[in-house]
């Protein structure tokens, strides 16, 4: 099937990116993005690119220049459905807060709207690509709700899981590792991978069957984040030892076998996708009665939820046990540097424990909002949304966010912060000065050169 017109139903972090890098390289195709908050649609087509809902380096160039031109997003769902050959889900599919699975399994209510609306709408042949991240086998459920509407209408339906990191999202767009699309209609999956062969070579992309391409997403997931927790533990042990993390990680990723990707010992991992990921992992293996490949896995959120606690727990500890009542600067809120996303983001469960002990928390993030900072605590419903109000404090500038902190606890390695006059801070800090380096990003010998006391992970 030749493909002129693409809807992407979900204008979010894997939509936006990954369609207007198909416009970008695909000028020939019109593609639509729509969703039904009209907001988002609305921040999408401000005139100020810099105004975008999502930040993500190199987004917003490639933006103002297929914007209305082949890249369209718009709230009329059913219009761009029906004129599209090729229709994109990319909805959220958070965990599930309900019901079976609670805590753990995929909530897959959005996909089946999805579903249920194109087979409501669509009058002309469709491939339906399943873009978000799900569970092994809901390409079988998409394909049982799209094959009894009771038309003549033929679905062929495709998984083509994203493999993005923010922060990198449109390189890892432009250059990826490998392009993965599974389904059962060989037509198909070639009108799919002609799109991305306008830059991606042949041996690149990959052709599988559906329930492969659904759990190679999952699985790639868990062996990143596996590595995370796996040299978190590490530097507990680290830290009891005398030994540097730093120096055991370089020298462990110095084995060709092992290399030294997500070698950074850190609080914790956070984002939409890992823990979300591993979870639906491990729902899926006790559903099979899988329950030592299930504990298996579990055990790397278990870690990561010890990192993040373990680091409160230091930080509370080393303000002599207390923390009620004293001002603690956060220098990042996002899950990670070069993106405004903090879903799971450490920073939110640090706070909460911090506020838990009654302490006032300044915050500064370049790229986070006031507004989502509270949101995001008041998301955890351990306290009123006037408790959160009063007891934490976003700023615009981070020195006026570290005036008169008792300790600063740097949660996201933006490289902003190592630029910073670390000398002035401490002048205007509470003495003595305290730095908790959640990312191990700023220099230890030139901060106690300055007077901080500095702590931080594995050392």
């Amino acid at each position: 099937m030749k493909i002129n017109k693409i809807c992407c139903i979900g204008a979010g972090y894997v939509g936006g990116p990954t369609m207007a890098v198909i416009a970008k390289m695909n000028p020939h195709i019109k593609v639509t993005i729509v969703d039904i908050n009209a907001e988002r649609i609305a921040a999408w087509n401000h005139t100020d690119v810099s105004k975008l809902p999502i930040y993500e380096p190199g987004l917003a160039e490639i933006v103002a220049k297929t914007r209305g031109k082949n890249l369209f997003f718009s709230t009329e769902i059913d219009k761009a459905i029906d004129e599209s050959e090729m229709i994109f889900i990319s909805v959220n599919t958070p965990t599930k807060t309900y019901g079976k699975g609670k805590g753990m399994a995929a909530d897959l209510k959005y996909v089946e709207l999805c579903a249920r609306n194109i087979a409501e709408v669509a009058k002309t042949d469709k491939i339906v690509v399943e873009k978000s991240t799900l569970p092994v086998r809901t390409a079988q459920a998409i394909k049982s709700i799209l094959h009894n509407t009771g038309s003549a209408v033929k679905f062929s339906i495709l998984s083509n899981p994203e493999f993005l990191a923010e922060g990198t999202a449109i390189q890892d767009l432009l250059n990826p590792d490998r392009v993965l699309i599974g389904g059962e209609s060989k037509g198909a999956i070639e009108s799919l991978a002609t799109i991305y062969g306008s830059w991606v070579s042949q041996d690149r992309i990959l052709r599988t069957n559906v329930w492969s391409s659904e759990l190679s997403k999952l699985t790639a997931n868990a062996f990143l984040a596996q590595r995370i927790s796996s040299i978190n533990a590490i530097s507990e042990l680290c830290e009891h030892t005398e030994a540097d993390v730093n120096e055991v990680a370089k020298a462990i990723g110095m084995d060709s076998r092992i290399g030294s990707k997500f070698l950074n010992a850190s609080i914790g991992f956070g984002g939409s996708c890992f823990q979300k990921d591993i979870l639906n992992l491990v729902y899926i293996a006790r559903s099979y009665g899988l329950n030592a490949v299930a504990d298996y896995w579990e055990q790397v959120i278990i870690l990561n939820d010890h990192q993040k606690r373990r680091f409160s727990d230091n930080l509370i500890s080393t303000l002599y046990n207390t923390v009620s009542g004293k001002k603690i600067g956060m220098l990042g809120w996002a899950f990670k540097k070069d993106t405004n996303d903090t879903r799971e983001s450490a920073a939110i469960y640090v706070a909460d424990h911090l506020l838990s002990e009654q302490a006032h928390i300044a915050v500064y993030d370049p790229k986070v909002s006031s507004q989502k900072v509270q949101a995001d605590l008041n998301y955890l419903d351990t306290r009123s949304q006037k408790e959160n109000s009063d007891l934490v404090e976003t700023f615009e500038e981070p020195y006026k966010a570290l005036k008169d902190t008792h300790a600063v606890a740097i949660m996201t390695e933006w490289d902003e912060f190592k630029t910073y006059d670390w000398q002035k801070i401490y002048d205007g800090m509470k003495k003595p000065a305290f730095i908790f380096d959640g990312r191990n990003l700023l220099d230890k010998d030139a901060m106690t050169a300055i007077g901080f006391e500095y702590s931080s992970i594995g050392k």
